[in-house]
């Protein structure tokens, strides 16, 4: 303690030293009385030993450090202060040739230069986070990884991409011809895109690449025209045996509609024969009552057979005729695959005729099916929960056929009939109208002024 203190009495006392702090305190290092305290003991070292005043001169010599470059006792009165003589006359230094040297070739920098320039001899702290790099250790390991593939001759797989990448292939340009140049291609404007002559997987990186369109896209729904012409039955003049098939036709679904209703009746029809009498009712109540004695009487008889009947254990001599008669059996039976086996050998016409009989009936169920496939295309498919309703046909019996145009009445409707027409090309669902139920019955109220008016 008491070298500490001296330490410091000396390094305050030196006539050179001047601190950047205020010397309240100075006094206070001669002033106080001493403290006596026990010294022999460790554990009193610390605790009354006073090291501020040590650590307050240290604090003050690396502050001058970092603000002047030094301690300002060893820095020159020139660096310290200057001479004030108010505003000095512009002196213009003339050019000093390049061949000469000397003391005015020498162009000192400005003072205000000087001033600003960091003259602190305490380096600046090195920022750590500046030479840290996520996942270092990783990127170091991949490129260890990578000199040593690289020095073994093997690419990686990157760069193998790049190399086997197919160079673009770069059309010529060809010169644009003048407008008034009869001779010229012709250009449709409304033709297919242009070809892309740009590389590939440069379009397909930068994102600028088309997706490929698929084959379904380009094929319609269904091969059935938009717009269906009317049988020649249904002009406002027809032929006689043209307007006769058109009836005919009509004729035939109007059948096959009661037919459909016929057979929805008779499923739904209930026979007489089955219908409950008196009779069957009182042999339904009675049925079972006679009959339970019988039963009680067979079931006895057969728990007293089963309880008599008693397995008998197998002797040894019986278990090994069974043996030899098993063998004897499986050796039959493999005499008679091998006999089977033989006897193919002299039936290979016969095998090969019904091989070409089988041969046959597949490419015939083979073409069957394309014949399905194609006449499905012209067929309206199952889309939703419904089925496809072919609209009436709209034909006129005999005596409703007008004389002329001008008489003719509209039938139908366009809109129902290009409705129609969608669902039958497969390009929308069957669709029926949204039924409306009312969750609420409606309540009919009688106001107060129509009351008064009746």
């Amino acid at each position: 303690m008491a070298a500490v203190k001296r330490l410091k009495r000396v390094a305050a006392a030196q006539p050179g030293f001047m601190s950047f702090k205020s010397s309240a305190g100075s006094d206070d290092l001669n002033s106080g009385q001493r403290k006596r305290v026990n010294k022999n003991k460790k554990k009193n070292w610390n605790k009354h030993s006073d090291i501020q005043d040590v650590e307050e001169f240290l604090d003050d010599v690396r502050l001058q450090e970092r603000a002047t470059g030094g301690l300002i006792s060893e820095k020159p009165d020139d660096s310290l202060f200057f001479v004030d003589i108010g505003e000095q006359r512009k002196y213009v230094q003339p050019e000093v040739q390049e061949g000469k040297k000397g003391k005015k070739s020498k162009s000192r920098p400005l003072r205000i230069d000087l001033i600003l320039q960091h003259d602190s001899l305490v380096p600046p702290p090195k920022d750590i986070l500046a030479h840290q790099q996520p996942n270092a250790k990783k990127l170091r390991r991949i490129a260890e990884n990578a000199e040593k593939l690289a020095a073994m001759g093997v690419l990686p797989r990157r760069q193998k991409r790049l190399l086997n990448r197919r160079p673009a292939i770069t059309a010529s340009k060809s010169k644009t011809t003048a407008n008034n140049f009869p001779d010229r291609p012709y250009y449709d404007l409304w033709g297919g895109d242009a070809k892309e002559t740009a590389d590939p997987y440069y379009l397909e990186q930068t994102g600028k690449k088309r997706v490929k369109r698929p084959e379904k896209l380009n094929s319609k729904p269904s091969v059935l025209p938009a717009v269906e012409v009317i049988a020649p039955g249904g002009s406002y003049n027809p032929d006689f045996f043209s307007h006769q098939a058109l009836l005919l036709e009509a004729h035939e679904v109007e059948v096959k509609r009661e037919r459909a209703e016929l057979r929805i009746e008779r499923q739904l029809a209930v026979n007489r024969e089955d219908t409950a009498t008196e009779e069957t009712v009182f042999q339904e109540l009675v049925e079972g009552l006679v009959e339970e004695e019988e039963d009680e009487d067979e079931e006895e008889e057969a728990v007293s057979i089963r309880g008599g009947l008693q397995q008998e254990k197998k002797t040894e001599k019986e278990r090994r005729r069974e043996r030899a008669d098993k063998i004897k059996s499986q050796q039959k039976q493999a005499a008679r695959v091998f006999t089977d086996k033989k006897q193919q050998l002299f039936q290979l016409r016969s095998i090969q005729a019904t091989l070409k009989r089988g041969e046959q009936q597949t490419r015939e169920r083979v073409a069957q099916r394309k014949a399905n496939q194609e006449a499905e295309k012209s067929m309206p498919r199952r889309l939703g929960r419904l089925r496809f309703q072919a609209q009436d046909l709209e034909v006129q019996l005999s005596d409703e056929i007008p004389g002329s145009l001008r008489t003719l009445k509209p039938e139908g409707s366009v809109l129902k009939d290009r409705f129609k027409s969608m669902q039958k090309r497969n390009m929308i669902e069957p669709r029926e109208r949204a039924k409306f139920k009312r969750r609420h019955k409606v309540k009919y109220v009688e106001k107060r002024a129509f009351r008064e008016i009746t």
